[in-house]
């Protein structure tokens, strides 16, 4: 197994939501071009080598946690696409407490604002991607979904292969 590759982290969403998401992707995200699910990431580029540390801290993590709801508040231009927005104190805190855990490997994108959002189109003609924002926000009513727990992948270029799911457990 290759551990220098980087592995990425996302939270995961109840089944319905996740389905919702990942409907839209398959409609909107070109074909050639969409090869992972629907999914709302947390980290992009952490240190495979540092795996057993990295699954230790979400463990940790996730067993002091319950499910919580999340906010969808809109949608939002991504330029060459379009995502959906979502909000949440408790994601807040929990991806700052991980990123204070993980500052010294952290690479820039990461150490950015989190801004929590679900892709469902990219790598469009801009004009295809404002007529699709367009369509999706005439009528856009907020809505709630439930993240359930995280979920740890590597990236080795091509889809995404699962480490592990980590349900949010605490009572």
């Amino acid at each position: 197994m290759d551990h220098a590759a980087p592995l990425i982290l996302t939270l995961q969403l109840d089944e319905r939501s996740f389905a919702f998401f990942d409907e839209q992707r398959r409609r909107y995200f070109p074909t050639e071009r969409n090869f992972i699910p629907a999914h709302l990431t947390l980290f992009h580029n952490l240190p495979g080598e540092h795996l057993a540390s990295i699954q230790h801290d979400i463990e940790a993590c996730a067993s002091r946690r319950q499910p919580f709801m999340l906010d969808v508040t809109g949608l939002r231009s991504l330029g060459r696409g379009v995502a959906y927005m979502l909000e949440a104190a408790e994601l807040t805190d929990m991806r700052r407490a991980l990123a204070l855990r993980w500052n010294d490997w952290l690479k820039p994108q990461d150490r950015q604002n989190h801004q929590p959002h679900v892709t469902v189109q990219n790598k469009v003609d801009p004009t295809q991607a404002r007529a699709l924002l367009e369509e999706l926000s005439d009528g856009f009513q907020p809505f709630q979904v439930a993240a359930v727990g995280l979920e740890l992948w590597w990236y080795r270029g091509g889809p995404w292969e699962r480490v592990g799911r980590f349900g949010f457990t605490a009572r």
